[in-house]
């Protein structure tokens, strides 16, 4: 299937840096609470995201990731998740975060 530029504009991906992360005992599976800061234009969003394989919650603090902005809120558990952090398995088919690999403005979006 393909799409046109104007549906993949319409979903808004933007660079954020998690300020806080905690871990999730309460999810179904494996996951981290995680509170990202998309700048002044979003604020600090939540999300919460099965990454344990790969990552600690004190190694995830201070890194920049890629998440869609403009999905509606997802009760997760207890847990409101506000935006859905971007990743790409690994051979086994855990999950490994999207980010940039420059320093770059919080808020910008992927285009």
């Amino acid at each position: 299937m393909t799409i046109d530029y104007e549906d993949f504009h319409k979903v808004e991906m933007r660079v954020g840096r998690v300020e806080r992360a905690e871990p999730f005992p309460e999810a179904r599976k494996p996951a981290i609470k995680l509170w990202i800061d998309f700048g002044p234009e979003l604020g600090i969003r939540k999300s919460s995201a099965q990454i344990t394989v790969h990552y600690l919650p004190e190694q995830l603090v201070g890194r920049r990731v890629i998440a869609v902005t403009n999905f509606p809120p997802r009760q997760i558990g207890p847990f409101m998740s506000e935006v859905l952090v971007l990743g790409v398995p690994d051979p086994d088919g855990a999950v490994v975060l999207l980010a940039p690999d420059l320093d770059t403005p919080l808020g910008g979006r992927v285009f």
